[in-house]
């Protein structure tokens, strides 16, 4: 095996677009050298390259094919496909019968030489988010101008031409401390000589020394950095040699809301925010510069915090003028936003997200006071949209709409539109209290209903509304809230058509909780239940029933009993009504006959008062009897009479488990 060697120099890639273009390369390259038996080692992305190291063979095997190929009446298109599918010319085929027939032998080849055949073509192609044309004849594209192509097997320069250059052994590394080109031979000296020219080529050592570096930097100052994984990702993709450095935040600027400060050092500056020891937000934020300057970075540290000075003067107009207009006398404004084409503005939404948020806050057992202040944050939670703040910060909705509300209404308001988008992602916190949840699930609801309605709805991959995740979101904010809700009446005109969304989206978080999915169908399948925390319940219920031994035998002895049951009623069924005991011929047929007597009515009590798991307890209890009455008993007897009351005792058996769920529906 070789070494396979490529680098592709450019000038700044986009951070962004780094690690997916690392990945396309890596597809690129493990498709087109299959023939090699090409092993990826290391893939590398930065600021300035995406690489490659690799293993493969030093030739390509050599082979024959032998394939009937198109008839030889057929297109010259088809016939054209196949000749490029294999890599031939019409001159390798022969004519046998009805078809052309390919007979070619492929000598071995070189890896070299292969490589030069197929990878400049396919590195064209190479996919890029955006990109530009660039170059004397304007036609070659690529994220940025292509500067150098490094291509190495074993050492040796693969030479071939991308564009407009060529692929030769020079890299560069760092535009200050390490400029100018220099050889490589290797993916190792390759590495080891960009270090010394001031790059770190690995992103994940990279990643490593700009988290470690701020939190060593703020630890200085007994701060620590704010959790910020994709700040982090994007930071790594600025950077060849990131230093680490802090800057302090004048204090009149510490007055503004700490999601305001924070958004615009993160968006606007790629800045870190930091925390003081009590968790508090620091006057102080953490970056990285991509080079070390002769004075520690005082100049640089200046220059940022004049930048951050000057942002956060604009966020402190936006924040003083916000404050002096009322949300109330925006909602005018609102008119003028159109929601959607099919389903009006967003005050029509408003008005509506008020009505249903009331609504919910009575159907939960909120006092009247929580249900007007529901309503009135329903009313107002779209109101900051049309605000300074969110118009220069888009990601700040809802949340200045609370700081505003908080100042005029109060906190029980404030709080429910600050929170009315959550969970916003699957690590997002829920709402919590009647009037944020209210509005919350008012805000989902009404999203799911009025889509639903005008027939927009998720189709395949496709869900340009979100309404996937507001599904989850209501599923999330019912269950970890423990809201004893019933949804079918607050679902709309596509009510049924909705529920059932829901339902498949509570599937899907079971499935991706690693639980049973199917036992959730099998309670569904007893009788539909729109309250979402007495379904799980039961799903609990059931789920422990079917951990222990006794539930998987009744479980197994359920679906015997539900084979039989289908088979016999096709023929003369369906065997309803009740055993008739005098028909009991036997105590092992008497006993199995007074169980469900008894059974029966207690389950169906325990069902109707919601304790589910005494029920399953209830249920297991059959066990005993319905394997006695298979070991003894022959169902279909010669007797039609016996016969038909045995079936009965059958599906009064079936129709006892069926009181918490249909168990046909259970795998295993």
């Amino acid at each position: 095996m070789a070494e396979f060697f490529l680098e592709l120099f450019s000038e700044e890639i986009p951070a962004r677009m780094q690690k997916a273009a690392s990945e396309a390369l890596e597809a690129i390259c493990a498709q087109a050298l299959k023939p090699l038996s090409i092993t990826v080692r290391q893939a590398y992305y930065g600021p300035r390259r995406i690489a490659l190291a690799a293993e493969i063979a030093t030739e390509v095997a050599a082979s024959s094919v032998s394939e009937r190929g198109p008839r030889a009446s057929a297109p010259e298109q088809a016939l054209a496909g196949f000749l490029r599918k294999h890599g031939a010319v019409k001159e390798d085929l022969v004519q046998e019968g009805e078809f052309w027939v390919l007979n070619k032998q492929s000598p071995a080849q070189p890896a070299a030489d292969y490589i030069a055949g197929v990878l400049p073509e396919l590195l064209a192609k190479l996919p890029w988010p955006k990109s530009m044309r660039w170059g004397s004849g304007g036609e070659f594209t690529w994220v940025r101008p292509l500067r150098r192509i490094v291509c190495l097997l074993d050492g040796a320069v693969v030479p071939f031409k991308l564009g407009p250059v060529e692929s030769g052994n020079l890299t560069e590394g760092h535009r200050v401390h390490g400029p100018g080109p220099f050889e490589v031979s290797s993916a190792a000296v390759w590495e080891e000589k960009l270090r010394e020219h001031h790059v770190i080529a690995n992103p994940a050592e990279r990643r490593a020394r700009v988290a470690e570096g701020i939190a060593e930097v703020a630890a200085t100052l007994s701060l620590s950095v704010a959790p910020d994984e994709g700040l982090l990702d994007e930071v790594t993709g600025l950077a060849e040699w990131p230093v680490p450095l802090i800057g302090q935040i004048d204090k009149e600027f510490m007055e503004l809301p700490p999601e305001v400060r924070e958004l615009s050092m993160k968006i606007n500056q790629k800045y870190f925010a930091l925390r003081d020891e009590t968790g508090a937000p620091a006057p102080y934020f953490a970056f990285v510069a991509n080079l070390a300057a002769d004075d520690e970075g005082k100049a640089i540290i200046a220059g940022n915090e004049r930048v951050l000075r000057a942002r956060l003067s604009d966020a402190r107009h936006f924040w003083a003028l916000d404050l002096k207009t009322p949300l109330d006398s925006l909602l005018p404004k609102l008119e003028k936003i159109t929601f959607h084409a099919k389903i009006g503005t967003q005050r029509q939404r408003a008005d509506r997200i008020a009505d249903l948020a009331e609504e919910i806050a009575t159907a939960l057992g909120g006092s009247a006071e929580e249900a007007g202040q529901a309503g009135v944050a329903g009313l107002l939670a779209k109101a900051d949209l049309v605000t300074g703040m969110v118009g220069e910060f888009p990601e700040l909705q809802g949340i200045m709409g609370g700081y505003y509300a908080t100042r005029g209404r109060g906190e029980v308001i404030g709080r429910a539109i600050s929170s009315h988008y959550q969970p916003k992602g699957p690590s997002d916190a829920v709402p919590t209290g009647i009037v944020a949840v209210s509005v919350a699930l008012a805000d989902k609801l009404d999203t799911l209903r009025e889509f639903f309605a005008v027939g927009e709805k998720p189709t395949g991959s496709g869900d340009p509304f979100a309404l996937r995740r507001a599904a989850l979101g209501v599923i999330r904010i019912v269950l970890e809230n423990q809201l004893r809700l019933h949804l079918m009446p607050l679902l709309g005109t596509a009510r049924g058509e909705l529920f059932s969304f829901i339902i498949e989206r509570l599937r899907v978080k079971l499935r991706g909780e690693g639980k049973r999915f199917d036992v959730l169908d099998a309670v569904l399948a007893a009788g539909e239940d729109d309250d979402l925390v007495r379904l799980m319940w039961r799903v609990k219920a059931l789920n422990s029933l079917l951990e222990v031994e006794n539930g998987k035998n009744l479980l197994a002895a359920y679906k015997r009993a539900a084979n039989i049951l289908r088979l016999e009623n096709a023929k003369d069924g369906p065997h309803d009504g009740l055993p008739d005991t005098q028909l009991c011929t036997n105590a092992v047929e008497l006993d199995f006959a007074k169980a469900l007597d008894f059974l029966m009515p207690v389950v169906s009590t325990e069902v109707r008062a919601e304790r589910f798991g005494e029920a399953m307890k209830y249920l297991a209890d059959l066990r005993k009897f319905i394997d006695a009455f298979f070991e003894t008993v022959t169902v279909n007897a010669e007797s039609p009479d016996l016969r038909r009351n045995r079936l009965r005792l059958l599906a009064r058996f079936t129709g006892a488990v069926n009181q918490v769920a249909d168990f046909s529906r259970i795998e295993g």
